[in-house]
């Protein structure tokens, strides 16, 4: 093992000893990153559908409401709106959880994207299937539970697992406002040799290897939806 991590090594850039080291404490707060992506990306998905409704909405007061959310939040990074909720609003009185800051803030500002996926996902579905649902004696309601939102979930699966990504990499902004994920833990444990250039590289090959394992779990479902609707 020391003369592997030796030949890992690379002077000033790489110290793979520390980086060996370092590996149980950053993968400590692994558990916590995908609690917090879990949380979030499940959040954003309900709230995300309930925007894309709200687009659909014959209601020109809702359809324009929508819009005027999923455009603020398209345009506001979510770092600058977890500050406005962790730092900001102890100014009104209201003081937030590190976690439950962060997790509202990626909720949020991801439901805007999740929102506009749904909505494509939904025009994608044959204008036939609406019509089907309704000569059936489906309410509006039913036929979006039952008909409509399954294909467009299908339909939806490639864009919702890039945001899930995202997502899964953005926890990396709630050590910003001190939670304890991975990122935060690499930073503390660079400054205790100085040696920040190692364990963010340590901590971008973590990040690689769970985003690779997302990756290819979306591919399997994507697989297994298509077998099941061939059948």
């Amino acid at each position: 093992m020391n003369q592997l991590l030796s030949w890992l090594t690379i002077p000033n850039f790489f110290n793979a000893r520390f980086a060996w080291h370092a590996l149980p404490f950053i993968l400590g707060g692994l558990p916590l990153t995908i609690e917090l992506t879990a949380v979030s990306f499940i959040g954003a998905l309900i709230w995300g559908l309930i925007l894309t409704l709200g687009q659909l909405s014959s209601r020109r007061i809702i359809h324009w409401l929508t819009r005027t959310y999923i455009s603020f939040m398209r345009g506001v990074p979510a770092l600058v709106l977890l500050f406005i909720l962790y730092f900001g609003l102890p100014y009104a009185g209201i003081q937030l959880n590190a976690f439950v800051a962060a997790a509202i803030a990626f909720i949020l500002n991801a439901a805007a994207f999740v929102s506009e996926v749904f909505r494509s996902a939904f025009m994608g579905v044959a204008a036939g299937q609406w019509s089907a649902s309704y000569s059936l004696g489906f309410s509006y309601t039913k036929a979006i539970r039952y008909v409509i939102l399954p294909q467009a979930f299908r339909i939806a699966i490639p864009a919702l697992g890039n945001i899930l990504l995202d997502m899964f990499k953005g926890t990396s902004l709630a050590a910003m406002v001190t939670v304890s994920e991975m990122f935060m833990r690499a930073k503390i444990e660079g400054g205790k040799q100085f040696d920040y250039m190692t364990v963010y590289l340590l901590v971008a090959l973590i990040y690689w290897a769970c985003c690779s394992g997302l990756t290819a779990g979306q591919a399997w479902l994507e697989k297994r939806l298509a077998v099941s609707t061939n059948n």
